[in-house]
């Protein structure tokens, strides 16, 4: 009698169907989310993209937190707002799902937040424990580089004092991020909170006006020679030779293929906005007869896909700017504001 109503049990529990929200959560998050963060979560697969099924993370982020992260990004990192009402591609339906496809892995029990509420720090004191244990990972003043930029606009509005004060403590086992609760006193941990609170700024409502989806001319230098990397075996493109291609006047397309809000805010000389997950709706407006670049943030992540997509529509010229915009902005290559290409 045991052993059938065990059986019944265990057949009950594997027929348990899923809850469709993190069903359909792991449909969206898979098309829009994994080329950086991984498939489930794992985090590290472009750049400095965190781990966010890890049970430490999940542990300490609320469901406004990563609401809020998905809709509105990190300014100025690979991270985009994805949030329809900023011009990204998810309704609050879709992040809704997203969050709760995220929060089924969650295996640490809530912290207690208030319980390790950060005490008066004082920042002055908190430079020297971050110069030794935060500066190679966070880089100076928070700005990110090689991992996360935590003095981000965005990321501190979401996350309270607990939430720094949790990270610090615990940390993200199983990441980059060690755990400083036997190695840091309290009141390190309090002036580290307070130091990287002391770099909050305020956020930016939003793009305004988008791109939109009529590109206009896409050649640059229709009458131009072919660039000088088309003669260069491989898939990706150097940024110093993208930059001496249009130096020289060369003709060729450039796509940006992030989501449509990180453009107005700078984007490549003459680039036009076809969002990676939206190529098929430009194939028309694109020549098959020039060599064309896309280009991310990421560095190459969503770049990639939408150069995959173009090759599975019969386009052969294709190559993906291999560091990504943000290392071309950061060598000073020009960069260009405003919805116009």
């Amino acid at each position: 009698m045991k052993a059938l109503l065990l059986l019944a049990l265990l057949t009950a529990c594997a027929s348990t169907p899923e809850d469709p929200q993190v069903t359909a959560g792991r449909d969206a998050y898979l098309r829009y989310c994994a080329l950086c963060h991984g498939d489930v979560g794992q985090g590290y697969i472009a750049d400095a993209a965190n781990a966010l099924t890890n049970g430490h993370f999940l542990a300490a982020a609320s469901d406004d937190f990563l609401r809020a992260s998905i809709i509105r990004g990190r300014p100025g990192t690979p991270m985009s707002p994805w949030g329809k009402a900023l011009g990204g591609p998810l309704a609050d339906a879709q992040v809704e799902q997203i969050v709760a496809f995220l929060r089924s892995f969650q295996g640490e029990p809530p912290y207690n937040l208030a319980a390790v509420q950060a005490g008066p720090g004082k920042a002055t004191r908190g430079q020297a424990a971050y110069n030794v244990e935060c500066l190679g990972c966070h880089n100076k003043e928070g700005a990110g580089h090689p991992y996360m930029g935590i003095a981000n606009p965005e990321f501190l509005a979401g996350a309270s004092d607990a939430y720094l004060r949790a990270a610090i403590l615990y940390g993200r086992p199983g990441t980059p991020m060690p755990a400083y609760a036997t190695t840091l006193t309290n009141q390190a941990v309090d002036d580290l909170v307070a130091l990287i609170r002391s770099w909050q700024k305020a956020t930016v409502e939003g793009p305004g006006q988008l791109p939109g989806q009529d590109l206009g001319p896409v050649v640059q230098n229709p009458q131009g020679p072919p660039p000088a990397f088309a003669n260069e075996p491989g898939r990706y493109v150097a940024a110093i030779d993208l930059h001496a291609a249009q130096d020289a006047g060369a003709r060729l397309v450039i796509l940006d293929a992030r989501p449509p809000a990180d453009y107005p805010s700078f984007h490549l000389p003459g680039a036009v906005s076809t969002p990676f997950y939206a190529v098929e709706n430009y194939l028309t407006q694109l020549p098959k007869d020039a060599w064309i670049v896309t280009y991310c943030a990421c560095p190459h992540a969503e770049s990639g896909q939408a150069a995959d997509a173009l090759l599975a529509h019969g386009f052969t010229t294709v190559k993906v700017l291999d560091e990504g915009i943000l290392y071309w902005k950061a060598q000073e290559f020009p960069v260009h504001t405003g919805v116009s290409p």
